[in-house]
């Protein structure tokens, strides 16, 4: 078997989730790590013993050793310019979403996958929360029937809403509700969407950074579908990356609703109060036990380009829930339903948008 040599490009946090589980693979022959913070750089080196550790990503970039990167970086800003260069080193990609800020980028980086022949996935990790999968499965199998509506509710506590709002302007919608977005649009992979229609409240996060607390999308499907996507990052403080979710699935012959709000399994201490541990969305080591999706999804990819198999989430269908949460945050701005594909008036009307935002 030929050697394999795996870097991931950010070990913040969910780049350090990658790599350790990464570390503990026997598909990895060796390990590179970049980050450009040198104490995290060396928290994780310690952790995952990897064959390198740079501060700079041009040194991952002309590695031929390197066959395949995760790209975990933040501000998502970076995103096209390290995805760009690795594809044109023709490595294969896992990039964390979202897959561009502009739609040029994404597109630029969906053809240079193409060009190069190499694989490149965007990182939707609720894809492998099992939740999901069985609604997947018993969607496929038809046990209830022709769906009619689905329904999802997500809600972050304050302390994550927070971290992210300071690194960078972008919406829930965008920032949380695109997992909702993309797992939602596979499910229902026999139909696109058509319309949506957003609305935003304002709260605790607009002093911070000018964003809702929370956005409630209804998208039309071309078949007649309804979805309704609710994300929020306003909840008051608890396990500091609590996630909360509740998903209602209705069809002509059946119902399916999925409880994922962690209320199962809780822990009260007398310093912290109550916690919810491994509630966190990507999910989080638990010794030799690996709690959540992030780590079954960076071994899946990995396996995906040694078995020269289909990647689980295609650039192209990355790139239409990128238009949809960019039409959600249009239609939420403009107070009108916003049709799905953008039209060009769409797009020049979401550009005026992000130009008032920008300058404010």
């Amino acid at each position: 078997m030929a050697s394999t040599e795996v870097a991931v490009i950010g070990t913040g946090w969910c780049g350090g989730i990658r790599a350790e589980s990464l570390a503990k693979s026997a598909l990895v022959d060796a390990l590179h790590i970049c980050e450009i913070k040198p104490e995290r750089l060396k928290e994780v080196r310690a952790l995952t013993n990897p064959k390198t550790a740079t501060t700079e990503y041009q040194d991952i970039v002309a590695n031929t050793n390197i066959s395949v990167v995760y790209i975990s970086t933040t501000p998502e800003g970076t995103h096209y310019p390290i995805a760009r260069d690795c594809l044109k080193a023709g490595k294969h990609i896992l990039l964390e979403k979202p897959i561009a800020i502009e739609f040029w980028e994404a597109d630029e980086l969906i053809a240079l996958a193409e060009e190069k022949n190499v694989k490149f996935t965007i990182g939707y990790s609720q894809r492998f929360n099992p939740k999901i999968a069985y609604a997947k499965k018993t969607i496929a199998e038809g046990k209830l029937g022709k769906v009619v509506n689905v329904m999802v509710s997500r809600h972050l506590s304050r302390n994550l809403g927070k971290k992210i709002a300071n690194r960078v302007k972008l919406s829930p919608a965008a920032m949380e509700s695109t997992h909702d977005i993309d797992f939602v649009f596979w499910l229902l992979d026999q139909t696109k969407p058509a319309k949506i229609y957003s609305q935003g409240a304002y709260g605790y996060m607009k002093e911070l950074n000018g964003s809702y607390d929370c956005m409630w999308s209804t998208v039309t499907m071309e078949d007649g579908t309804l979805v309704v996507i609710g994300g929020g990052w306003n909840l008051p403080p608890s396990y500091p990356n609590y996630c909360g979710t509740w998903i209602e699935i209705t069809g002509t012959e059946g119902a399916l609703i999925l409880d994922d709000t962690a209320r199962d399994h809780w822990m009260n201490t007398v310093s912290d109060g109550t916690h919810y541990p491994m509630s966190t969305m990507p999910g989080e080591h638990v010794d030799h036990v690996f709690a959540g999706q992030m780590g079954p999804e960076t071994i899946h990819f990995l396996e995906d380009c040694l078995l020269d198999r289909p990647v689980m989430v295609e650039a192209s269908h990355a790139r239409m829930v990128m238009e949809t949460y960019n039409a959600a945050d249009l239609s939420a701005e403009i107070g009108e339903p916003v049709a799905l594909p953008l039209s060009n008036h769409s797009i020049a009307q979401l550009a005026d948008m992000k130009a008032r935002q920008a300058a404010e």
